[in-house]
């Protein structure tokens, strides 16, 4: 796995809080401005922007990194790290440039409420969230089901909307907007720290100002290269930390678990380079399905990647003390298959495409 520097104080808090995060919703409030007090939202965001500069690829990496510690603190660092590449991809430079210094900072969350635009775009399903014109504002009504980093102290969520006279187009919605209202968090089996819920829509005025793209289906294409590959970060962390616990426990006596740990060590590091070295260009979004397979195979490397270590580990995994960062790792790896594009989501899309090629060669 790449790796980025962080601090020894920030990954001493962040060892000694993952269990926490994981289990219990008390350390939500503090997750996000200690991420952003450490700097990881300005990574891969350009110096003109606020940021340190380089591209989302580093952002990935560093997702990965914090993943590899507590899933629940990646998965949180993926969704306000994708608001911001909203933002950095849209046309709407007075927007952007009030939003992201407190997104930077981590002082204000930032959400993707875009899962179910990502299945609208792929043909699954309609968008929940409408759009009636009213002059030069809109009347947003609707529901985002289940939305991450929507942080009681404030947050901004993107959402895709339909209109009635136009396309569908993407907008920031605010915790501040009457009619917006966030539901009490979702009972999660695991990652309770994240502040995901849901979002009730009824009746909440923007204007123009808040749009942050006019057309859904041209702009969706080309900011999902972002939006999964910082999701992938997190399969990256998760299963480069599992690689790692298994080598460590490694003795003599479970030497034959050296070869499948050695290999897939190899396929992981070949796997993330292939989606970071492509991550910069058009590659992605002319070829999506290779997106799809590379986020597929990463999922299946973690789950492979836990066995490794559940077999090194032995009966020790079972046991609440030795075992706790195993069966937290184990509890982590089960949201990993499930969240928005789910595998089979994406297997769906697939196969959909390779029936429509094979119809259209015969």
């Amino acid at each position: 796995m790449s790796e980025v520097i962080l601090s020894p104080d920030f990954l001493v808090w962040l060892d000694s809080s993952a269990l926490g995060l994981d289990l219990m919703s008390d350390g939500a409030s503090a997750l996000l401005p200690k991420l952003g007090a450490a700097g990881l939202f300005k990574i891969g965001v350009p110096t003109q922007n606020g940021g340190d500069g380089g591209d989302v690829s580093e952002a990935v990496t560093a997702i990965a990194e914090v993943s590899a510690r507590s899933l629940a603190a990646g998965f949180v660092f993926w969704g306000h790290r994708t608001f911001i590449e909203y933002l950095l991809q849209s046309p709407n430079v007075a927007l952007r440039q009030r939003l992201l210094p407190d997104l930077l900072a981590g002082r204000r969350a930032g959400a993707t409420g875009l899962s179910n635009a990502m299945k609208f775009l792929n043909g699954l399903e309609e968008l929940q969230v409408r759009a009636e014109t009213r002059d030069r504002t809109f009347q947003i009504d609707g529901k985002l089901p289940w939305v991450t980093n929507l942080r009681k102290e404030g947050f901004d969520v993107a959402a895709a909307v339909q209109g009635n006279h136009q396309a569908a187009f993407v907008i920031s919605l605010s915790s501040d907007d009457d009619g917006v209202q966030r539901t009490d968090d979702l009972d999660l089996m695991a990652m309770r720290a994240t502040n995901t819920a849901a979002i009730r829509i009824a009746c909440a005025t923007i204007d123009e100002g808040r749009i942050i793209h006019p057309n859904a289906s041209y702009w969706l294409p080309r900011v999902r290269p972002a939006f999964l590959g910082l999701q992938c970060g997190m399969s990256i962390g998760l299963a480069s930390r599992s690689l790692a616990e298994a080598r460590n426990l490694i003795d003599h006596s479970r030497d034959v678990l050296s070869d499948p740990l050695e290999r897939l060590t190899a396929e992981l590091d070949d796997v993330e380079q292939r989606l970071l070295s492509q991550l910069k260009g058009s590659f992605f979004v002319e070829n999506p399905v290779v997106l799809f397979q590379l986020r597929i195979r990463l999922a299946e490397i973690v789950n492979q990647a836990l066995q490794l270590e559940l077999g090194a580990t032995g009966g020790k995994a079972y046991l609440s003390a030795p075992g706790e960062g195993y069966q937290r790792r184990l509890r982590e790896s089960a949201f990993i298959p499930v969240v928005t594009p789910s595998l089979v989501q994406l297997r769906t899309v697939i196969d959909a495409r390779e029936r429509s090629m094979a119809r259209e060669i015969a």
